[in-house]
C-alpha cells in the first residue's frame, strides 16, 4: 500500500504549500515523475520599519522645598554671678549700673545674662536673628525678659558679600561693643566705647560689605576661640534712632554711622585694626532733685551726639593685645556746671594684655589684665551725669569644657557714681561667673 495515496496528496498539498519539496522523495519512490510545476520566487521581505526612539525617562519629581519653620536653629548661653567675694578695699557704694547691677551692698547671686538666639535662612537671600533676654533689670525687678535683637539680613548678591540689616541690632562703632558677651574675656565691657550706645543696639538699617573669604575669616576667629566680634562686615555704614535700644524715638533726627575694619595674617598671628565714626542729636531725660537742680544749659535739648573711634586687636596665639580709643562730645553734666547739662568732650578707651593656653585642665585658660579710662557724660542715663573713670582689671578665663567657662576677676576701680548725686568711689572688687554656653 502506497504510504500517501493521491487524495491524501492533495489535501496536504493544498493545506500546505511547499509540501512537495518536502514530500518530493517520497514521492519519487511512489510514483512515476512528473514535470515539477515552476516554483514562484519568494517575495522579498518589507524592510522593517524604524525603530521607534526610546520613551524619554520620567522628569524628576520637583524637590519639596524645606518649610522655614525646618531651618531655624536655636542656641544661647547664661552667665551666672557672684560679686562679694572678699576682697582688700570693699565699698558698698561702688556701683556700675551700665555694666553689673549686681554690684553695692544687699546683692549676692544673679543671674547678669540669660540669652536664647533664634536665627537661621529663611530664603536664599534673607536670614533672620531674634535674640531675647530673661535677665534684665527695670527699676527693682530682676529677670525681666527683654529684646536684645531682631533683624533680618537681606542679601543683595548670590556671593552673599554685601547685606542690609534692618531691625534692632548692634551698631557698627566699636570693636568691643560689637564682640558677644559670650566670647568676651573680661565680664563688663568698658565705659569709654560702651558709653556711646547702651546695650549697644538700635532700630535701623545698616550696608554692610565683605569679601566672601573675610566673611570666613571673622567666622574662624569665633568659632576658634579667638574672641573675634563676629561678621559685621569690612565696611558698615547706617543710619539708626539714635536714642538706644527699646527706647522711643524722641526727635526726628537719625543718628549716621560708618566702620571700617580689616582682619590679617601677619605672619602666623591675626591682627585686626578699624576706625569709626558716628553724628547725631540726642534728646536727654532731665530731672530735678530738692538739692540739685539739673536742667539743660539755655533749655536747649537734642544735644549735638559724634564720637570718633580707633581700635587695634591682636589675637591671642598665644599672646594678644586689644585696644581702642575714642574722641568726641555728647550731653553731659560739666566738671565746674555740675548741674547743667550740655553737649561736652569726652575722651576715653582701654587696653587689654591676654595669653591663651590650650589643652590645659580643658579648652583653654586665658588670663587677662584690663585697664580703662574714660571721662565724658552718660548720655542715656537721667540728667547725663559725668564720670570720671580708672579701673584695673586682673583676671582668668577658664573653659573648662565648650559649655562650661568660670571667670574669676579682681578688680581695682574708681568711678563716679551712676546715681545722684554722682559722687566718686573708690574701692576694690571681687567677683567670679559661670558661663554655660548651649
Amino acid at each position: 500500500m502506497p504510504i500517501l495515496d493521491s487524495s491524501y496528496r492533495s489535501v496536504l498539498f493544498a493545506l500546505l504549500p511547499g509540501a512537495t519539496l518536502l514530500l518530493s522523495p517520497l514521492a519519487q519512490a511512489q510514483t512515476p515523475e512528473a514535470p515539477a510545476a515552476p516554483v514562484a520566487p519568494e517575495a522579498p521581505a518589507a524592510p522593517e520599519a524604524p525603530a521607534a526612539p526610546p520613551p524619554p525617562p520620567p522628569a524628576e519629581a520637583a524637590k519639596k522645598e524645606t518649610p522655614w519653620y525646618d531651618k531655624i536653629k536655636i542656641r544661647g548661653y547664661t552667665q551666672f554671678r557672684y560679686n562679694r567675694l572678699p576682697s582688700f578695699r570693699e565699698n558698698d557704694d561702688l556701683i556700675n549700673d551700665q555694666g553689673d547691677r549686681f554690684l553695692g551692698k544687699n546683692n549676692g547671686f544673679g543671674i547678669r545674662r540669660a540669652r536664647l538666639v533664634i536665627y537661621g535662612d529663611v530664603h536664599d537671600r534673607v536670614s533672620i536673628y531674634l535674640q531675647p533676654d530673661f535677665a534684665s533689670v527695670i527699676s527693682d525687678q530682676y529677670n525681666v525678659a527683654i529684646l536684645r535683637d531682631w533683624y533680618a539680613d537681606i542679601f543683595l548678591d548670590s556671593r552673599k558679600e554685601f547685606r542690609l540689616r534692618v531691625g534692632q541690632s548692634k551698631v557698627p562703632y566699636g570693636f568691643e561693643n560689637l564682640q558677644s558677651s559670650q566670647n568676651r574675656v573680661a565680664l563688663d565691657r568698658n565705659d569709654a566705647i560702651n558709653s556711646a550706645l547702651k546695650d549697644e543696639r538700635d532700630l535701623g538699617v545698616f550696608l554692610y560689605w565683605a569679601p566672601s573669604e573675610i566673611r570666613k575669616r571673622f567666622k574662624h576667629l569665633v568659632d576658634s576661640g579667638l574672641k573675634g566680634s563676629g561678621d559685621y562686615g569690612v565696611v558698615g555704614l547706617g543710619v539708626y534712632n539714635g536714642q538706644t535700644a527699646n527706647r522711643p524715638e524722641r526727635n526726628d533726627n537719625l543718628h549716621t554711622v560708618a566702620r571700617v575694619t580689616w582682619p590679617f595674617l601677619f605672619g602666623k598671628q591675626f591682627v585686626e585694626v578699624g576706625a569709626g565714626w558716628y553724628y547725631g542729636r540726642f534728646n536727654v531725660a532731665v530731672s530735678p532733685t530738692a538739692d540739685n537742680p539739673y536742667a539743660l544749659q539755655d533749655g536747649e535739648n537734642n544735644l549735638v551726639d559724634a564720637r570718633a573711634n580707633l581700635s587695634l586687636v591682636i589675637y591671642p596665639q598665644p599672646i594678644g593685645f586689644s585696644a581702642e580709643y575714642n574722641v568726641g562730645q555728647g550731653p553731659s553734666l560739666g566738671e565746674e556746671a555740675t548741674t547743667v547739662v550740655a553737649s561736652r568732650r569726652l575722651r576715653g578707651g582701654y587696653a587689654q594684655l591676654m595669653y591663651k593656653l590650650d589643652d590645659v585642665l580643658g579648652v583653654s585658660i586665658i588670663p587677662y589684665v584690663r585697664g580703662t579710662i574714660y571721662e565724658g557724660g552718660k548720655k542715656f542715663d537721667t540728667n547725663a551725669p559725668r564720670y570720671d573713670v580708672r579701673e584695673l582689671e586682673m583676671g582668668v578665663e577658664w573653659q573648662i569644657l565648650k559649655a562650661l567657662e568660670v571667670t574669676g576677676t579682681y578688680v581695682i576701680s574708681d568711678r563716679t557714681s551712676s546715681r545722684t548725686p554722682y559722687l566718686q568711689q573708690r574701692g576694690d572688687l571681687t567677683r567670679i561667673q559661670l558661663q554655660v554656653n548651649y
